[in-house]
């Protein structure tokens, strides 16, 4: 139901209110290198996530995060809770709850992403190769009806399973550090699984590349842009890919302000579906 009760949520809402009264996180990882929080939970960019682990763990240690996110656009407004744990700098568990909301109407589609990811290789500062990390996202959709009647395959589940690799260049422009992320994700879901997964014109996983990249002005300021590439799988609806240009900002290492101009293309028929994203990450430990 709608108005219950739910366990994320107090979650995500107890990290974030717990941000000023416990220390500062271990000292030993670069700031900015937890990256921040991407839409379905993960750390990396809003749209994309990375190779890097949330929060600032080393080894031996683990962290908590919990995040907010909200996106606006003429037609809709995404509304996004989570929480993520990690551990070692290594792995990363993470659950999400979005709330898909059409404006001027009483629609709302709900969405929970439970996400994992396993840093395989590399280090992204340490090493001469790039950080790497395999990682999936497990997506049930709440309320499906939306989904079957535009055609969806699978109006309920599906699941990404992503590739990322992520690099820090110190001082590499001008003095400043860059980071570069590439990531191949297989899927098959609508609008992130919110319309369902599959379609009447496509139905098999297809292989979707997504990109980051960003500079880091001064400590704890960065500016950059990504580009993920979208399956077009309705023939009621064309899907485009997704982009944005961002600032970020992190004051110390238990907080992260980041601020976007996303464009999402077409969105249910609705075009040229341009807007503010504003997300708000706490980590602890």
């Amino acid at each position: 139901m709608k108005g219950c009760f739910s366990p994320l949520k107090y979650l995500t809402l107890l990290g974030l209110g717990s941000l000023f009264s416990v220390p500062l996180l271990a000292q030993g990882r670069l700031l900015a290198t937890s990256g921040v929080t991407q839409l379905e939970g993960a750390a990396g960019g809003g749209l994309v996530p990375w190779a890097l682990i949330s929060g600032y763990s080393e080894q031996g240690e683990h962290s908590l995060s919990a995040f907010t996110t909200r996106t606006d656009v003429q037609d809709f407004r995404l509304e996004v809770l989570g929480a993520s744990w990690s551990y070692n700098n290594r792995l990363e568990l993470s659950a999400t709850q979005q709330n898909f909301r059409l404006k001027n109407t009483a629609t709302d589609i709900r969405q929970e992403v439970y996400g994992g990811k396993l840093r395989l290789a590399g280090d992204a500062v340490f090493t001469a190769m790039p950080q790497l990390a395999l990682g999936l996202q497990h997506k049930r959709l709440l309320d499906g009806d939306t989904a079957a009647a535009v055609g969806a395959d699978n109006d309920t589940q599906g699941t990404d399973i992503y590739l990322s690799a992520s690099k820090i260049h110190l001082a590499a422009l001008a003095g400043y550090n860059v980071l570069w992320n590439a990531t191949v994700r297989a899927s098959k879901a609508n609008q992130m699984g919110l319309l369902g997964f599959g379609g009447d014109d496509k139905r098999s996983y297809q292989l979707l590349p997504e990109i980051s990249a960003l500079v880091l002005l001064r400590d704890g300021l960065a500016v950059g842009a990504e580009y993920r590439t979208k399956p077009d799988n309705l023939t009621a609806f064309r899907e485009d890919d997704y982009r944005d240009l961002f600032i970020a900002w992190f004051p110390h290492k238990q907080l992260n302000l980041t601020l976007a101009w996303a464009q999402l293309g077409s969105i249910a028929g609705s075009d040229d579906q341009d807007g503010l994203y504003v997300s708000l990450t706490g980590y602890f430990q």
